[in-house]
């Protein structure tokens, strides 16, 4: 994410209703007035300042009400506490771009991208809050918009999760049986990432309610909880190098819409080739670390240590109880507890209990 996406994501969690500076917002609404807010007050941003007064006081939505009844702008600490001029005649360049056509949209979409700085515009005949940051503008939705799509947005997501869960269900089974493919793999995987897109969706959206979407949050936390490290080993069974785990994951998250429903694109991050459909039907050896988070009370350390020793399901299924201990920290009974896991786990996937 961009420093200007990030900066964006700040100021609309401090326009969430129940803040005070969202407050503020409202009381200019309701008095039918406009406001030109600039939520920093460095020295860019004072080069760009003229006229007005030095106040520097408490930061209240009643006071950037009153302020705002006049022409200037005001100038807030970027820590949203202080109020530190007010009535200020901002004077961005002129040859910087805008597409703005209101004055005040202009002057705030001209200050934003020569400073850096949020600035926030209220046009008092159209009754609009803009939000500015660098190059990027968002126009404030009503808490009421924002719950109606975050709830349609939580819908899609419940859907998607329980999908994949029959999906890593299904994968389970076949890892078991040493059957999984390519096509497989790139399913689940391409599922992950669609749940990891929705959920970062509503998360803005969360940011954006602050108060009104506690539920939400709720909900969601209950929806995509473990989600990302089973996803971790998924790519950690299935990546032909494990040095390229992080990068793996970064290239998944960068797919463009178009790559991203595509299997064989999401092979190749994770380092199979696959030239056409047929390559996704060639059968993989998972390296067993989701079976072994399986089992109870096994450290990470221990997983990763056995995972590279035996480089395959089948083949740590086939190590000894003496094999075993031969690895640090693995004892006899800890031994004989990873053989009866992984004995169970071939068990239930067996067809005389999944049923297929």
């Amino acid at each position: 994410m961009s420093a200007d996406a990030q900066n964006m994501r700040r100021a609309l969690k401090a326009l969430a209703p129940g803040s005070e500076l969202r407050d503020g917002l409202k009381r200019i609404h309701h008095g039918h007035t406009g406001a030109l807010i600039v939520l920093g007050y460095d020295d860019s941003v004072k080069d760009l300042c003229s006229g007005g007064f030095e106040l520097d006081v408490e930061f209240t939505g009643a006071r950037l009400r009153e302020l705002a009844k006049m022409d200037g702008a005001v100038i807030i600490s970027s820590d949203l506490t202080r109020i530190r001029r007010a009535n200020v005649q901002l004077i961005p360049d002129s040859a910087v771009a805008t597409s703005e056509s209101g004055m005040r949209h202009r002057t705030a979409e001209r200050m934003a991208r020569q400073t850096g700085t949020p600035v926030i515009s209220l046009s008092a005949s159209m009754r609009v809050i803009r939000v500015f940051v660098g190059g990027l503008r968002k126009t404030l939705d009503e808490p009421e918009t924002l719950l109606s799509r975050a709830n349609l947005a939580l819908d899609t997501l419940d859907r998607y999760s329980q999908r994949l869960e029959e999906d890593l269900s299904t994968l389970t089974i076949l890892e078991q049986r040493e059957n999984v493919t390519l096509r497989d793999v790139a399913t689940v995987l391409q599922r992950m990432e669609m749940i990891r897109r929705i959920h970062s969706e509503i998360a803005g959206y969360l940011e954006e309610l602050g108060t009104e979407g506690r539920l939400l949050a709720l909900q969601l936390d209950d929806l995509v909880r473990g989600s990302a490290s089973e996803r971790s080993l998924v790519i950690h069974d299935y990546i032909r190098s494990l040095e390229r785990i992080e990068q793996a994951e970064e290239a998944l998250c960068n797919l463009d819409g178009e790559s991203l429903v595509n299997l064989a694109t999401i092979a190749t991050v994770v380092g199979h080739t696959a030239v056409d459909t047929s390559d996704l039907d060639r059968i993989v050896a998972p390296r067993g670390v989701r079976a072994l988070t399986m089992v109870p009370r096994l450290p990470w350390s221990i997983i990763e240590e056995l995972s590279r020793k035996w480089t395959t399901l089948a083949a740590l299924r086939q190590a000894s109880t003496e094999d075993l201990q031969a690895v640090e920290g693995v004892g006899p009974y800890r031994a004989a507890l990873i053989r009866e896991s992984l004995k169970r786990q071939q068990r239930a996937a067996s067809p005389e209990s999944v049923g297929w």
